[in-house]
């Protein structure tokens, strides 16, 4: 992936490294089974390697090495979390949903296996999560699993990611003002990223307490995404983006370049990031990952 000049070497050594393990990950996990649940596994497989700038696992594992997580309980939390985005993308890609045809630069899952394999690879790849986190292998205690799985499940569900995308399907009916399609990217974007963050922290034994820093940044970070996925729909290349952009537009949605107009939003996302880093003041150099996750947030170009 080309990432532009402002962003350094850390995100991208962090990035590749981050994308193999999470393939590596999944190709472990989803061994092709001899019978007629082969098809199944391939699309889960098409769907979940080798695609996707893989943040989500990347913000888990960033936060989990503050605190000296075992690199491998992180990588394996990090493969749940990109499970759930994984089966959403799968969902939001649907004819019911966004209908697209284009995803990381190849055929949608529906599109190359049929709408019916589609729902069940995203089924099967949301029941997957919760099987890594809930299993011993993720982590010896059984009170860190627990709190791995309520902290996925309420990010990925009606308080979370699932609730963003439902009044995200409402807005083509309705005019939201800026507070609504703030809380709207909180539940649908930010939920997951938020969940990411708390997620490492879990892992390092971080005590409620001492997370709101944690929570702070990916609150912010989680917004600034959002404006940029926007911005990326309002002004970007399709072809760099590998997926099917102008869709909100014509779709009558409102979005915070809608409502702010490019260059305000632009100056906003940057004013969060500039925000979410701030938050990590507290951190040494062992947070240039995580800083330098916030600063790709705006200069992506897909």
């Amino acid at each position: 992936m080309a990432i532009r000049g402002v962003v350094d070497g850390v995100l991208q050594r962090g990035l590749d490294r981050i994308g193999r393990e999470i393939d590596a990950a999944f190709d472990a996990l989803l061994p092709i089974p001899e019978d007629s649940r082969a098809g199944l596994v391939e699309a889960m497989r098409y769907a979940a390697i080798g695609g996707g700038k893989r943040v989500r696992p990347l913000l888990l594992t960033a936060t989990a090495d503050l605190y000296g997580v075992d690199r491998e309980m992180a990588v394996r939390a990090g493969a749940a979390i990109e499970a759930i985005h994984v089966y959403s993308l799968i969902h939001d890609d649907l004819p019911c949903m966004d209908d697209d045809d284009t995803r990381h630069g190849k055929p949608t899952l529906h599109k190359a296996f049929g709408e019916g394999t589609a729902v069940l690879a995203g089924d099967s790849l949301h029941a997957l999560a919760f099987d890594i986190l809930s299993d011993p292998a993720m982590s010896g205690d059984p009170f860190v699993r627990a709190e791995l799985v309520s902290t996925l499940a309420r990010a990925s569900g009606h308080e979370g990611m699932a609730g963003g995308q439902m009044m995200d399907l409402a807005s083509e009916a309705e005019q939201f003002d800026l507070h609504t399609i703030t809380r709207l990217q909180q539940l649908k974007t930010g939920a997951l990223l938020g969940a990411a963050v708390e997620m490492g922290a879990i892992l390092g034994r971080v005590p409620v307490e001492g997370r709101a820093h944690l929570r702070a940044y990916a609150r912010d970070i989680g917004l600034a995404f959002q404006i940029a996925d926007d911005l990326l729909d309002h002004e970007g290349d399709p072809e760099k983006a590998g997926k099917a952009l102008r869709k909100d537009e014509a779709r009558g949605k409102q979005t915070f370049v809608s409502l702010l107009g490019p260059d305000r939003a632009r100056d906003q996302a940057r004013a969060l990031v500039d925000q979410a880093i701030g938050h990590l003041a507290g951190h040494g150099q062992e947070a240039d990952l995580l800083r330098a996750v916030a600063r790709f947030i705006v200069e992506r170009d897909r």
